[in-house]
C-alpha cells in the first residue's frame, strides 16, 4: 500500500471516530467560547490591572484548550487498541512504522490546522471585547503568539498521541497527563524553583509571552515542548514496532 493510500485511510479513521472528532472540534469551540465569555464579562476590568500581561492574557483560555487537545491525541490512537481494531490495521498496512507514521502525521496536520484557527480567533476574538484596552495583531509579539499558539496545541495532541502509543489507553493518557498539566507545573514551581519551566505546557506557553522571562525564550520554549512530544512518539513508534498486536 502506497503512503498516500494509508494517510487517506488514517484521515477516513479520524473523521469516522466520533470521540476523536468531537475532541478536535472542541480544541476550537471551548477556547473560543470561554474566552468570549471571560472577556465580554470581566476584560476590560482585568485589562485594568496593573499586573496584566495583554498578549498572555489573551490567550488565558488556552488552559482549557490544551485539554481538548490532549483528548483528541488520546483518543484517535487509543481507538486502535479497542475491540482488536489493531490487528485489522496492521493486516491492511503491515508495515508499522508506516501505519504510525501516517496515523501522527494525519493526527499532527488535523490539529496544527485546527490550533492555528482557534489561536488566531482567540485573540482576535477577545480583544474585540476590550475597546480602548485592545491591542492588535500589531502588538510586539502578537503575530508571533497566534502562530505558535497553534503549533502548541498541535505538539500537546502529539505528546498525547506517542503516550497512547504506549499505555494503549485513553483513559490512561487523561490520567496522567491532565494531571501532569494542570497541577504539577504548580507544584514544581513552588519546590523546586525554576525546574517547572521545562515542563511540556509551561515551556510550551513562552511562546504566548510579549517577553518570556525565565532561561527558556519564545522558540526555545516550544523547542522544548518539540522535544517532549518528540520522545513520547519515539516511545509509542518503539510500542507498535515491538509489541503483539
Amino acid at each position: 500500500m502506497s503512503t498516500s493510500a494509508v494517510l487517506r485511510s488514517e484521515w477516513i479513521k479520524v473523521k469516522s471516530l466520533r470521540g476523536s472528532v468531537g475532541s478536535l472540534v472542541a480544541v476550537f469551540v471551548a477556547t473560543v467560547a470561554i474566552t468570549v465569555l471571560v472577556f465580554a464579562t470581566v476584560g476590560r476590568a482585568e485589562a485594568d490591572n496593573a499586573d496584566a500581561e495583554p498578549l498572555f492574557d489573551a490567550f488565558y483560555a488556552f488552559n482549557f484548550g490544551q485539554v481538548a487537545a490532549i483528548s483528541f491525541g488520546a483518543t484517535a490512537v487509543s481507538s486502535e487498541y479497542v475491540n482488536g481494531a489493531l490487528r485489522v490495521s496492521l493486516a491492511a498496512v503491515p508495515r508499522r512504522g508506516l501505519f504510525f507514521g501516517a496515523k501522527t502525521a494525519v493526527l499532527g496536520a488535523a490539529a496544527l490546522l485546527v490550533g492555528l484557527v482557534t489561536s488566531f480567533t482567540t485573540f482576535l476574538g477577545g480583544q474585540a471585547f476590550l475597546g480602548d484596552y485592545a491591542i492588535g495583531l500589531g502588538h510586539p509579539g502578537a503575530v508571533r503568539a497566534c502562530f505558535g499558539g497553534g503549533v502548541y496545541l498541535a505538539l500537546m495532541a502529539l505528546f498525547a498521541a506517542g503516550l497512547a502509543a504506549v499505555l494503549r489507553s485513553g483513559v490512561a493518557v487523561l490520567s496522567v497527563l491532565i494531571p501532569f498539566t494542570l497541577i504539577v507545573p504548580f507544584v514544581l514551581g513552588d519546590m523546586a524553583g525554576g525546574a517547572a519551566q521545562f515542563l511540556p505546557d509551561r515551556a510550551g506557553q513562552q511562546i504566548l509571552h510579549e517577553d518570556p522571562s525565565g532561561m527558556l525564550g519564545p522558540w526555545t520554549g516550544l523547542g522544548v515542548t518539540a522535544v517532549w512530544a518528540g520522545a513520547a512518539l519515539a516511545a509509542g513508534w518503539w510500542a507498535v514496532r515491538r509489541r503483539d498486536a
